[in-house]
């Protein structure tokens, strides 16, 4: 789903339940631009927790998780001045070494688009309407996982001042 920034940059936002292509998302977003000089990409996979998680379950607000990941999209665009940027979250049963989210950022210059992607990862951590459930290989579902303060001492670092 695209919507229109106040910049002339359309973010590619998808939240799907099946996986992605990293390497396809990046060629859609950068083939043929010869004004992005840096593509950098951020993919979340599931880890194992030490082998004992067997899978992470993740529900999101179907309308509501799209439409805020656009919201962090544009204010990233607008912030870093990027040529492009594409946020895709997962849904659903996810094993171990699977992908969850991946963002790219495309800007013409490296910092922008390293500085964009850990914006965009900070605010989705935190702000994107999405709950995890842990399964355990011994069979048993676990509590829901809460959110953790160092992912709102992440996120607060881009809105004080520097």
């Amino acid at each position: 789903m695209a919507t229109q920034s106040k910049s002339s940059i359309l973010p590619t936002v998808r939240v799907q339940r099946e996986d992605f292509d990293l390497q396809a998302e990046v060629a859609l977003l950068s083939v043929g631009r010869h004004d992005i000089g840096a593509v950098v990409t951020f993919s979340g996979l599931c880890r194992d927790e030490g082998g004992r998680l067997e899978a992470l379950e993740l529900e999101h607000y179907p309308g509501m998780a799209e439409a805020e990941i656009t919201r962090i999209a544009d204010l990233a665009i607008e912030r870093f001045s990027l040529g492009g940027l594409t946020a895709i979250h997962r849904y659903g049963t996810i094993l171990p070494g699977e992908n969850i989210v991946l963002v790219i950022a495309a800007a013409s210059h490296r910092q922008a688009a390293f500085d964009a992607a850990n914006f965009v990862m900070d605010f989705l951590k935190t702000s994107a309407p999405f709950w995890k459930k842990e399964h355990g290989q011994d069979g048993k579902a676990g509590d829901w996982v809460s959110a953790k303060d160092a992912d709102d001492a992440a996120r607060t670092k881009w809105t004080t001042d520097r």
